[in-house]
């Protein structure tokens, strides 16, 4: 009887055969046979990367700093891959169409994601997310964290934040928390503060950052933890008062300004930014795109643009960036849990 261990194009069980193997250890080998070419076409792949242009999604519209930064770091990755880096602006829905986009995107390497704030707080503020960032994508980079900065009225009494907690809990009830909508970095940076100090504000959302300086600057709310770039101006101008920036180290830009961790041991609150992958995406790959980043960050003309638009440059490996990624999720977990606040 002819069979698939009689046939003459069977090659490979034929001679297993003729060393005595069963059935069973024939199909094992033919299937790690089949599983180490399949490797072998990937790993070529992936030294051959890139052949095409790659994109690069980016969950926020065109124009504004994330998008800047974005294009500037395209930009140059694109001179050390050979091939176009080219953005697609793909915001909505929090953030999240962007996000899961790239989730869903097959993990050749030819889509990227811009991983920024909102993917470590919508883990924990959006109760219903049709993907795991952490578990579904990798870090393969990490470009900049931006600082918040603790800013309030002229007429708020506190000119360090010690006063100003002292202050807080002076007067329960009565001191107005801005920020520019609930479940963003601004108001939850401030949670952190609270929750950190007991020096309980009432939370006032705005639709945006621009209405909440607006009403800060009247001094209809007292203190914000705003971006840094957008504030910086009314810090210089004397319009505002910086009592502190939020990352662990002072910012080039308010080099005398302190951070709150100076007064609130352990406290850090900013928001990074970075290159993400697929998490299947081959580790050539991955390898292939850091190089190129950090490459890019080391170009002294690159880092001083953006500084310039309120980052600290944050090089990274890969394994590096993705603890940043887990360590900014529970940490903001937290935040949003005192906070009480969700999105269905």
């Amino acid at each position: 009887m002819t069979d698939l261990f009689t046939r003459p194009n069977s090659v490979l069980p034929r001679a297993a055969l003729s060393r005595g193997l069963s059935r069973r250890a024939c199909v094992v080998l033919a299937a790690v046979a089949a599983t180490t070419l399949g490797l072998a076409a990937t790993a070529v792949a992936a030294l051959d990367y890139p052949t095409r242009p790659v994109r690069w999604i980016v969950s926020y519209p065109p124009g504004g700093a994330t998008d800047i930064t974005a294009r500037l770091v395209g930009q140059a990755v694109s001179e050390r891959l050979g091939q176009q880096v080219v953005i697609e602006n793909r915001a909505g829905a929090g953030n999240n169409i962007g996000t899961e986009i790239a989730v869903n995107a097959a993990p050749d390497g030819y889509t990227l994601f811009f991983v920024n704030p909102a993917n470590t707080i919508n883990a924990t503020l959006y109760k219903k997310l049709s993907f795991d960032f952490v578990r579904d994508m990798q870090g393969v980079a990490g470009i900049i964290r931006v600082p918040n900065v603790m800013v309030v009225n002229p007429s708020v009494p506190a000119k360090t934040v010690q006063e100003f907690i002292d202050w807080v809990k002076a007067n329960p009830g009565k001191v107005n928390l801005a920020s520019s909508g609930n479940g963003t970095s601004i108001h939850l940076s401030g949670e952190l503060f609270m929750a950190m100090t007991g020096a309980k504000m009432t939370h006032v959302p705005y639709r945006g950052s621009a209405p909440a300086v607006t009403d800060l600057l009247a001094g209809q709310v007292h203190v914000m933890f705003d971006n840094l770039p957008s504030a910086i101006e009314h810090i210089r101008a004397g319009r505002l008062r910086a009592l502190a920036v939020t990352t662990a180290e002072r910012s080039a830009m308010l080099p005398d300004v302190p951070t709150v961790a100076e007064t609130v041991k352990g406290y850090e609150a900013s928001g990074i930014f970075g290159m993400g992958i697929q998490k299947a995406a081959p580790k050539e790959i991955v390898d292939r795109l850091n190089a190129a980043v950090n490459e890019s960050l080391d170009d002294p003309k690159l880092k001083t643009r953006l500084v310039e638009l309120g980052g600290i440059v944050m090089k990274t490996t890969p394994a590096e960036f993705q603890k940043t990624i887990e360590d900014e999720t529970a940490k903001w977990g937290k935040a949003v849990q005192f906070s009480g606040a969700s999105v269905d």
